[in-house]
């Protein structure tokens, strides 16, 4: 799939990738892996645009004693080839820290160490990648009325690029999700931007945090802030009674099989939101049991000794908040009573989530050719390739932004390896197709169609 015809111009890419986050690090590990096991002929180029200036992924959240709430089995690589000399083992031993992990008995790796991984992984690709460089928009090469390539418009500096794609597969990733109206700031933080702007925080001695949210980065943040700062009081505020335990069970864990994915997509409408309903509390808004318990002994410890700084506002909810030069004055509702508590603090937290980018927001006309839902989603097809107009030839990918059609794990990390395979499957099927179409419309005598 390699081969350049000529006249064609730009250089036209098998595969172009938006954003290089764990998921197309996967992506060219796998183009990687099967270049590696073909001949030229069939080998795929690719190319992956990055904005970051390096890889990054939640640096904000890689608190020194975080734990990955994913099996390391379940790496960039190893669902899809065990064999794999980009697994997390691998990296383990690159280390000289493999006896040392296996000695330590645990399937959750530190998040820190995780991220080390992904960094060690990226860095073997790195040929594949050109950080620095943001997409800024795809425009269609139309042919005789059909959509034959996408030129992708990258910026570096502020110089324009032109590159031409065959297809594309889009890894943007997550965003920070605030609540309505409410931006981030010095004093008013996600929990995304918590090892970035804590630091600021030395020597200013705060006194008071208040971090809103009921999940796992909530009650990170909390235990965090807490020992960082043993001056300072720290207010969670959350409508329940208490963080409610993830369910990471056996059975429940069967949700992020590969095979559930394809169970999920072919179930009707209602199952798939039965489906979500059921095995929500696999992952959102829960906290591993372990945090939970270690959270209430600190506050029953220093209610016994008379020193509370650990305050859960239960049954509540932050109803207003204004910044000051140097403070922030939040208001905290009862949901029982609706009595109002006012409280003032240094810095609030919002751990509020991320929502998925608009994979369609780079597209521009492009967009227009892809088909949407009954409740005007994307749709996308098995393969992960949005559905679009029989007029557009090239397979746009996206890893991400897939919860309506493929489940829970279209942001997790848990079967990133099987969808990247998957992906590549795809795409190697389509272009072998689409060969097979121009050997018989030449063959017909009637012309030369281009991949």
């Amino acid at each position: 799939m390699a081969q350049v015809r000529p006249g064609d111009a730009p250089l036209i890419h098998d595969l172009i990738g938006i954003g290089f986050g764990p998921s197309n690090v996967a992506m060219a590990i796998a183009v990687s892996e099967h270049n590696a096991r073909v001949g030229r002929q069939e080998a795929i180029t690719a190319h992956f645009f990055e904005q970051q200036p390096r890889f990054g992924w939640h640096r904000g959240m890689l608190i020194d004693d975080a734990t990955m709430q994913v099996c390391f089995l379940k790496d960039l690589v190893t669902l899809r080839n065990p064999a794999s000399e980009f697994s997390f083992l691998c990296y383990l031993k690159s280390r000289g820290r493999l006896v040392d992990f296996i000695n330590h008995k645990t399937l959750f790796p530190l998040r820190v160490e995780f991220h080390d991984y992904f960094e060690w992984a990226a860095d073997q690709v790195d040929g594949m990648v050109s950080y620095g460089h943001e997409v800024v928009g795809v425009t269609p090469v139309v042919r005789d009325g059909v959509v034959e390539y996408l030129d992708v418009t990258v910026r570096a500096g502020e110089g324009l690029a032109l590159h031409r794609a065959r297809n594309l597969v889009i890894g943007t990733g997550l965003r920070p999700l605030m609540p309505d109206g409410m931006e981030r700031s010095d004093r008013i933080w996600h929990t995304s931007d918590l090892l970035t702007k804590v630091d600021a925080l030395d020597g200013a001695d705060p006194t008071r945090f208040i971090v809103v949210g009921a999940g796992q980065s909530a009650a990170e943040n909390v235990a965090y802030l807490h020992r960082r700062f043993p001056a300072a009081e720290v207010c969670a505020v959350f409508s329940r009674y208490g963080y409610s335990p993830a369910d990471d069970s056996s059975f429940a864990n069967r949700i992020f099989d590969p095979d559930a994915v394809g169970e999920f997509f072919a179930a009707p409408p209602g199952v798939k939101r039965s489906l979500m309903d059921y095995h929500g509390n696999t992952n959102y808004s829960v906290v591993d049991v372990d945090l939970i318990d270690d959270l209430y002994r600190q506050m029953y410890r220093e209610k016994v000794l008379g020193t509370e700084r650990l305050r859960f506002l239960n049954v509540s909810r932050l109803t207003a908040v204004s910044e000051g030069p140097d403070t922030v004055r939040a208001t905290v509702q009862s949901l029982v009573t609706e009595e109002e508590t006012p409280l003032e603090a240094d810095v609030v937290v919002f751990a509020t989530g991320y929502r998925p980018v608009d994979p369609l927001a780079l597209l521009g006309d492009v967009a227009e050719r892809c088909l949407r839902d009954d409740e005007d989603r994307v749709r996308v097809e098995r393969d992960y390739r949005i559905a679009t107009d029989p007029e557009l030839r090239c397979g746009i990918y996206v890893q991400g932004g897939t919860e309506h059609t493929h489940g829970i794990t279209s942001s997790l990390l848990s079967n990133t390896a099987t969808r990247v395979g998957e992906i590549l499957d795809s795409l190697l099927d389509r272009g072998r197709k689409a060969d097979a179409d121009e050997v018989r419309t030449v063959a017909d005598g009637t012309g030369s169609t281009a991949r």
